[in-house]
Parts: C-alpha cells; structure tokens; sequence
C-alpha cells in the first residue's frame, strides 16, 4: 500500500510527537515539518531526515494531509491556506479563536472534500473507551483540569486553553442543546483568564460543571458522570476508571456495584493519528470533526461570555 505524504507545521512541545508519530507509522510517509524557529525546524527534520522549512506554504505542493500544531490564535489562517491547497488537515485544539473563523473552515473542508479533524485527544483516551457505552444519560456531569502555570498556551485564556477539552467530551455524551450558562473566571498570572468555573444546563435537564485552572500546584485531569442507577469517575491521567451500578438487593436496599476499569497503555496521539490517516484514506468522517471542533468552540464561547457578564455585574 502507498505511504501517504504528510507534515507537520509547528514542531514545539505537541507538535514534535506529530512528526515522532507519522514517521514511525508503515502508512505514512513523514516528508516535511514547519516552524517559524528555524532551529527547531532544522532539529526535529534532521532527527527524521526530512525537509525543514520556516513557511508552511512550501509544505502544501509535496503532502496529502498535514497536522497543524501552532498556536491558536493562527490555526484559521494555516488551516485554511492547507484546505485552500486541497490538503487534509488536523489541527489541534481548539479549531479556530473565533466560532465564525471555525464555520468557514468547516465550510471550506465539505466543499473541497477534505478531511478536517480537531485534536480533541482526551476523546481518544483509552479510559474514556472503555467506560464510554456505560455513559447513556447523564444527569450531572462534573470536570476538573487543573495544571502548573506555563507560558504554553497563554496566546488565549484557560477557556480555549483548557477548558474546552472537558466541553467537547460533555458535548460528546449528546446532552442536547444548551438551555442557560453561567460562569465565573479571573486573570491571576497571565492578562487573560487562568482560573475559570461554568456551571452549563441543557434542555435535557443535564447539568454540567466545570473548573479549569492553570494557576494550581498540582496536576488534574478528571470526569465523573452520574445518572440514574450509576456513576462513572475517571482518571485521564491515570487512565483508570470506577464505574458504580445500583444493583437490586433481597432486601429493601439496593446494593451498589463496583467495577475498577484500566484504559490500556495506548498512547491517545497515537490513536488519534491512526483515526486522521483512516478517514483520509477511506473518505470517511473523522472521529473528531470539524463541526464538533465548532461545536465546543461555540459553547466555550458562551461560557467567556457568561464569564464577562458575571465580572461587570460584580465591578459596577
């Protein structure tokens, strides 16, 4: 089978397990990465031996698809010169800074035919495989993802940082549409907001509380879902998971069910570059598409809105 071309424009902390992955993949032929640091162009190229250049235009003319993992507030401008070029694309999280900038994009991909898939990596998170056909209706669903403060990522707000991983696998569960938002946030370390908490409730009756900080001491990435007769707690880090099932009992109180779940060692890049290739190569839909990217996108979007009423009402 014919190795498909594919690049890699921007090479930093994500975006060199992208070139680290697509060269060790039989399918795929790594033949070029981008950076607009021409050393660390040069570095990560020669440690595969391909080309490095500092303007992604010259990736277009020699790939079939490429992943995008520069920082967010170019991805419109990068994905849409790639689809523009008739390559398939894979941008990181999130799709775009603006929900009209993902619409196009999204747009652009379905009247040229390409494969546009947003690196929403927790969705490829071997725990959330596992314990996902346990997930059926939820009645609360609670996120937590705290981090260390770093200078990666601070081109936006913990929003479209951090928070918007925990939106997409709340959307991901088919909740329905949103009926009201509310959200608090402040800036502590950075000029944007760092520390972040949305209370979401859908038309279902679902409710949705999430906290995003990267201003914590510590490391935290968790989920935990409840429903009728059942819970669900995991642990991305750890990649382990609870699932809780009331159980009939003999006698007039039920019993309660535990069940330890452990996802795997594979790793979710991984998995995720697989689903990219497969929908590349057989034209099908990514498992991660460019309307989901709009989607959580959008209601990230709601909550920095929620987040700017609740600062006025509270400053006069």
């Amino acid at each position: 089978m014919r190795r498909l071309r594919v690049g890699v424009i921007g090479v930093g902390h994500l975006g060199q397990h992208h070139a680290r992955l697509y060269a060790a993949f039989p399918s795929t032929e790594l033949v070029g990465v981008a950076d607009i640091d021409p050393a660390r162009a040069r570095l990560i190229a020669e440690r595969y031996g391909v080309s490095a250049d500092t303007d992604s235009d010259k990736l277009w003319p020699r790939v079939e698809a490429v992943s995008v993992a520069v920082p967010t507030s170019v991805h419109h401008a990068i994905v849409k010169a790639g689809l523009e070029a008739g390559v398939h694309v894979l941008v990181e999280k999130p799709i775009a800074v603006r929900p009209a900038q993902a619409r196009e994009l999204v747009e652009l991909a379905r009247s040229r035919r390409l494969v546009l898939q947003v690196g929403h990596v927790e969705r490829f998170n071997p725990v959330i495989s596992a314990v996902r056909r346990h997930i059926g209706r939820p009645g609360f669903i609670e996120c937590h993802r705290l981090s260390p403060f770093g200078e990666r990522g601070t081109d936006v707000d913990v929003v479209l940082d951090l928070m918007i991983h925990d939106l997409d696998m709340v959307l991901s569960f088919k909740p329905g549409p949103v009926e009201e938002v509310r959200a608090a946030g402040v800036p502590v370390l950075s000029s944007t907001i760092d520390i972040a908490n949305a209370r979401i409730a859908f038309e279902s009756g679902c409710v949705a509380n999430l906290t995003a900080s990267r201003v914590s001491t510590t490391r935290m990435r968790r989920l935990r879902v409840f429903q009728r007769d059942a819970y669900v707690s995991v642990d991305y880090q750890t990649r382990q998971g609870v699932i809780c099932r009331r159980v009939a009992g003999t006698g007039q109180r039920p019993t309660i069910e535990v069940e330890q779940v452990h996802g795997g060692d594979d790793e979710p890049l991984k998995l995720q570059l697989e689903a990219f290739v497969h929908a590349v190569r057989t034209g099908t839909a990514p498992p991660v598409s460019g309307e989901d990217g709009t989607a959580a996108l959008e209601l990230a979007h709601q909550v920095l809105e929620a987040i700017s009423a609740f600062v006025q009402r509270h400053t006069g």
